[in-house]
């Protein structure tokens, strides 16, 4: 098996559903320290809410940054929630958002240090996360590497 090569990747993800709950769609965007763009991914994910698709966004890209490091990941999202659950500031309420919110807490054993970190929906790599959920959502998934993991 390959080692990874990156000691820091940036994760940005987003993840909606149409009609909340509705057909659900996720779009992820990895990056290297500098910002350079690694992979970006998107697809459907099925019948869900808001928040579970943020959260499996999450999911999946935590299983896609696997592939860059072992080391230190920051995640980039513009849920509020998802990242305010994930630093312990709120309460998880919802039966569905507590077994995802477990989903992610057994994938963070794979890295040395993970950072969640809320950034509005303006910033330019969750601009591009959300154009590639709704390229999914709109039939158009993508799967792409720009440095091979």
């Amino acid at each position: 098996m390959k080692m990874p090569k990156f000691s820091h990747i940036l994760l940005y993800t987003d993840g909606s559903s149409k009609g909340n709950p509705g057909a659900g769609s996720i779009g992820i965007i990895i990056c290297d320290k500098n910002n350079k763009k690694l992979c970006e991914y998107s697809e459907c994910i099925g019948y869900c809410t808001n928040n579970e698709a943020e959260y499996k966004a999450l999911i999946k890209g935590l299983e896609l940054a696997v592939k860059y490091t072992r080391k230190k990941v920051t995640v980039y999202s513009d849920s509020e929630l998802v990242i305010k659950q994930l630093n312990g500031v709120y309460r998880i309420k919802s039966d569905n958002l507590l077994k995802l919110f477990l989903e992610v807490k057994q994938r963070e054993k794979f890295f040395k240090e993970i950072v969640y970190q809320y950034v509005p929906r303006g910033n330019q790599r969750i601009k591009e996360a959300d154009r590639l959920n709704k390229q999914a959502y709109a039939g158009r998934p993508v799967n792409r590497y720009f440095v091979t993991p």
